[in-house]
């Protein structure tokens, strides 16, 4: 099969820039890329990096996608992503483009349709700016919530903690966001006060990125699988799982905790997800902040997901979704999802990537 092969350069504003650990993020940067074979039908996908993740950087996309050319057959692409998923561990595996160009060579056929509809946790904003919020989510229906934490003073968050604990709804529940922004002492302070407050857990208290070398990261291995056996409130591994080598490596150490799963950041999603389903690994499905595209093969991807159907048999439901993020972009053309409870199959079936690649210069 040949195809012409485009691909379109994105730097878009958030509605309201996000707070984290790792400093405010005002804008999403990344590349569409369409793929129309010789009868024009034209799939698309979305390189949507998070490079402080340990993911390859939006210039790097671009380099790769110019290299790539304008006519490109299924054996070429096949060659790039054999090449790309070859190379040391890193940046250089270019995970996010392999994902994009396999989502735009994905028919839609291919896709199966589970469940009609998965439960949504809601993003709430840092600080205390996120009470308010709380309380209207949860007139809308929402029941589970994800707070981000280790952004301002850890006495003024933990009062605020039992603030947002105390507007829960009845059978609600929280989940804290530290992206990585704790050392131990930190972490155990949390965990104490989280053991008895409906904290459903905490994502990457801690986290060491590739630049500070394997030693490193080995010693926040160790403490968070020490943390995690130590402690009652599970913990979740966010920023430690960018990649299939990060995934494999924790299920070999026997994780004990839940996996956050960003599918827009994997080069080779369905291998991933068989291998977490085959462990019966507790995972949650999250959102890369990416535009309507990605979000799209992501959130598709958490409903063809084989451990879906024994979490839906078994007594406990799956896990809310990590997409409660819309309205997300300054131009709504780009969002995806609408922001509710459920993400129903048929809200996935209303985004249009057409429309998307159609709103960029």
């Amino acid at each position: 099969m040949e195809y012409l092969f485009e691909y379109r350069r994105y730097r878009l504003p958030f509605r309201l820039p996000l707070r984290t650990a790792h400093g405010p993020w005002g804008e999403r940067e990344g590349v569409l890329v369409r793929l129309t074979d010789e009868a024009g039908v034209a799939g698309y996908g979305e390189a949507a990096p998070i490079p402080w993740f340990g993911t390859e950087t939006a210039d790097a996309v671009e380099a790769a996608c110019r290299e790539l050319g304008g006519k490109v057959d299924s054996a070429r692409l096949a060659a790039f992503g054999a090449a790309a998923a070859q190379a040391p561990a890193g940046p250089e595996r270019l995970g996010c483009l392999r994902n994009a160009l396999a989502a735009a060579q994905a028919p839609a056929e291919s896709w199966v349709q589970p469940p009609p509809a998965l439960g949504v946790a809601a993003l709430l904003p840092a600080g205390r700016a996120a009470l308010a919020p709380l309380m209207a989510r949860a007139e809308d229906g929402f029941r589970v919530f994800k707070w981000k934490v280790g952004v301002a003073d850890a006495a003024d968050e933990l009062v605020l903690l039992d603030d947002l604990c105390a507007a829960l709804p009845e059978g609600a529940k929280l989940r804290l966001d530290a992206n990585g922004a704790w050392d131990r002492r930190r972490a155990e302070r949390w965990l104490e006060r989280c053991a008895e407050r409906p904290v459903e857990f905490i994502e990457q208290p801690c986290f060491a990125p590739a630049t500070e070398g394997p030693a490193q990261r080995r010693r926040t291995d160790d403490l968070l699988l020490g943390l995690a056996h130590e402690f009652p409130t599970p913990l979740a591994l966010d920023e430690s799982v960018t990649g299939e080598d990060d995934l494999a490596r924790w299920l070999a150490a026997g994780w004990p905790g839940v996996f956050i799963v960003k599918p827009s950041l994997l080069g080779d999603v369905a291998a991933t997800l068989a291998q977490l389903a085959k462990a019966k690994a507790a995972v949650v499905f999250s959102s890369a902040l990416e535009t309507g595209v990605g979000a799209r093969a992501a959130a598709r991807a958490a409903f063809a997901w084989p451990g879906l159907m024994a979490a839906a048999g078994a007594a406990a439901p799956p896990r809310a979704l990590g997409f409660g993020v819309w309205p997300l972009f300054a131009d709504a053309r780009f969002d995806g999802p609408y922001l509710a409870p459920f993400l129903a199959w048929s809200d996935l079936e209303r985004l249009n990537p057409e429309a998307v690649w159609n709103a960029l210069p």
